[in-house]
């Protein structure tokens, strides 16, 4: 889904115009990259949780040629979503 897509489904389920659901996703996604970017963890109840989470440094190597490198140490977003979504999730599975 892309997120034209996404701010259709937004609107549609909100009962708004489709300008007033880009205005809120925009607003939701800069909030929550506000939070991460703080260093802070979001926990949205019946969701899940958006956290910062510490990568360490690590050996890897060059597709392309093989060579050993180093991958330095990095700060990553996690999203970890709750039991309620997870099941949701699976219930919907195909296969």
């Amino acid at each position: 889904m892309r997120k034209a897509d996404f701010i259709a489904l937004v609107a549609e389920k909100a009962g708004s115009s489709k300008k007033d659901a880009d205005i809120a996703v925009d607003a939701v996604l800069a909030a929550i990259e506000e939070v991460l970017t703080a260093g802070d963890k979001l926990s949205l109840p019946g969701f899940g949780t958006f956290e910062v989470r510490d990568r360490a440094a690590r050996k890897g190597h060059d597709i392309r040629t093989g060579e050993p490198t180093d991958i330095a140490a990095c700060r990553v977003p996690v999203f970890r979503p709750n039991a309620q979504l997870k099941e949701k999730v699976n219930n919907n599975a195909v296969g």
